[in-house]
């Protein structure tokens, strides 16, 4: 409303102005005098509306109505400058020089016009230089908030040399106005006035694509509940088409400036065979790109809705382990897929390119036979459901859960969080604990006094606690008592087992073992800790063992002088050698013999 206001301002002023010039010229009838005044009025007309304009985008006086984030003083600034130039160069052109060009004569107006924009353009020069650095902030500033954006980067090269192209653009207008005023004035005129525009509405257009790109896509809770993932894939998926469109958007901007400053015949080109062809194919592989990125995440949802155990059936760790196999091999086809008939689009001929990727695929299958060993023992491995996802196997040598099975490895998480990449070549043999069903062998040891019996009992009876405590869901079935199974060197070995679930029996295990001990603690039954229990001779039919032979040695002074005696030497031989002598010291039953003296030191050696 304030521009509007403006300009009916100027057009009244005009339109009077232009009365009093024809009741002038009715009056005195001076041809001169109109013509004068006839050109000053053209000349106010056109550069009050430029001023109109300058004073409806800075609003010097009014900062409630300013369009750009701009202070007071540099808005002023601004606007003093832009008016003074506009008011020398226009009243210069469209009043001063063609006045002087009748009264005095054409040479003599154009000294004038070279003067006078000589002299603006040696003023427009030292305004850029001037108000260098702040531009070059404030196109920074804008830079940052679009960082990731191709404007925001088109604003942080133009940062840097703003001021070489705008004093480049100022000196090339008035090159070209000195070499062919009648002519390159108006076409660099319109050219950069066109140009303007179309990137004004490239901007426009750029502005509104990341404002929606930025509000996201927020789909409803029902379909969120049955597919989590896909509203994250849809905002990762939607700003990728966005950019692609923001990029074609900039394309078309350039090639329309390089069609108004005639750079390049771009509409005769797009007229031509050539250029309808190649529009076309662009037209076509965004199309084809578009309908795949489609397709991509319409099997991403089915498999992500397959596996979505709140709705249907639960999936088996098999239907995952497939599943997951079935989307990377289709992630790969298609991507192939794509990219063939994107090249087909442009006119490449893709039969050679399959025969060479099947000589080439041949040539890598000689060369890399670990890697083909790896795909078909993989493919083997997953035809006999071997392991799945979430299964504890021991695989090359390694025990762990299956995090993530491929065509070629399965990767294993061990129990103290190493991360485990095993190609199936080195795979020979897979151990699953999780097939089916499983078991718990509890082999305890107890000592060979204890009644076996009574350990049979106390197994049963700690397999009841067990149930109690929580674990009859994971048991199938009751306690299988296998009874004595070994003779071991410190204990006798009864065994049991426990069936259970699938990968339950390594915390029912634990469970069993803590209730075991306690339940032993309770009855008295020894768990042995290995050990020797020496007999001296062996036992008689009455169960007693004879007596040892002892050899009882009396304390003496050592002899420090002579000859050593035998067993002198003979020990210190024994000192000296290496090996150990094992003795064990008993303690003899009962009192020493009547009439001798109790020993000082007892040995069996």
């Amino acid at each position: 409303m304030s521009a509007l206001a403006d300009a009916l301002t100027v057009l009244a002023a005009w339109a009077i102005g232009s009365v009093s010039s024809l009741s002038a010229f009715v009056i005195d009838q001076a041809g001169q005098a109109e013509m004068n005044r006839a050109l000053f009025l053209n000349a106010f007309l056109v550069i009050e509306f430029i001023k109109v304009l300058a004073r409806t985008l800075l609003a010097p006086r009014w900062p409630a109505l300013r369009i750009w984030t701009l202070s007071d003083t540099t808005a002023a600034y601004w606007y003093f400058w832009l008016s003074r130039f506009v008011s020398v160069v226009g009243y210069t052109m469209f009043f001063l020089a063609p006045i002087v060009a009748i009264n005095v004569s054409e040479d003599a107006a154009q000294v004038v016009r070279v003067v006078v924009m000589f002299a603006a353009l040696v003023l427009a020069l030292i305004i850029i230089l001037q108000n260098r650095d702040q531009v070059r902030r404030l196109l920074l500033r804008r830079s940052e908030t679009r960082r990731t954006d191709i404007l925001g980067r088109f604003l942080a090269s133009l940062a840097r040399l703003w001021h070489v192209v705008a004093i480049g653009y100022l000196v090339l207008v008035f090159v070209l106005w000195l070499a062919a005023p009648a002519m390159a004035l108006p076409f660099v005129l319109a050219a950069t006035v066109q140009s303007i525009v179309a990137v004004a509405i490239g901007v426009l257009l750029t502005g509104v694509i990341a404002r929606v790109a930025g509000a996201g896509i927020n789909l409803p809770a029902e379909v969120s509940e049955r597919l989590p993932l896909l509203e994250r894939r849809l905002n990762a998926f939607v700003p990728n088409v966005l950019r692609v469109v923001r990029i074609l958007v900039a394309a078309v901007v350039l090639l329309v400036i390089a069609q108004f400053w005639r750079a390049a015949d771009v509409v005769g080109w797009l007229s031509s065979e050539v250029g309808q062809r190649f529009a076309v194919s662009i037209v076509s592989a965004i199309l084809i790109m578009l309908v795949g990125g489609l397709i991509y995440l319409a099997v991403q949802s089915w498999v992500e809705y397959r596996l979505n155990p709140n709705y249907g059936h639960v999936p088996s760790p098999r239907e995952r382990t497939l599943l997951a196999l079935f989307r990377n091999a289709f992630v790969v086809a298609l991507g192939v897929l794509i990219v063939m008939l994107v090249l087909s689009e442009f006119g490449v001929n893709i039969g050679p390119l399959l025969a060479g990727a099947g000589v080439v695929g041949l040539a890598v299958g000689f060369g890399a036979q670990k890697l083909v060993q790896d795909v078909i023992t993989g493919a083997f491995i997953q035809f006999e459901n071997a392991m799945n996802e979430g299964d504890v196997v021991t695989a090359g040598g390694v025990t762990g859960t299956v995090e993530r099975l491929t065509i070629r490895s399965v990767s294993l998480r061990t129990l103290d969080g190493a991360y485990h990449l095993i190609p199936f070549s080195s795979v020979d043999a897979v151990t699953n604990f999780m097939k089916n069903f499983s078991y718990h062998v509890a082999s305890i040891g107890v000592d060979y006094e204890a009644s076996i019996p009574e350990v049979k009992q106390a197994m049963h009876d700690a397999f009841d606690k067990l149930k109690e405590a929580g674990f009859a869901g994971d048991i199938i079935g009751d306690l299988e008592m296998h009874g004595v199974t070994e003779f071991a060197d410190s204990a006798i070995l009864v065994r049991a087992r426990i069936k259970t679930k699938p990968g339950k029996h390594f915390a029912l295990g634990r469970a069993y073992n803590e209730i075991i001990k306690e339940v032993f603690d309770e009855r008295g039954i020894e768990i042995p800790f290995p050990h020797v229990t020496f007999y001296m001779g062996g036992e008689d039919k009455a169960g007693k063992s004879p007596p040892p032979r002892i050899k009882r040695q009396h304390p003496g002074p050592k002899p420090t002088t002579g000859k050593p005696k035998r067993g002198a030497a003979t020990s210190a031989a024994s000192a000296k050698s290496p090996k150990r002598q094992r003795k064990t010291r008993v303690t003899q039953d009962g009192p020493p013999d009547e009439g001798q003296d109790a020993p000082d030191q007892t040995e069996v050696s």
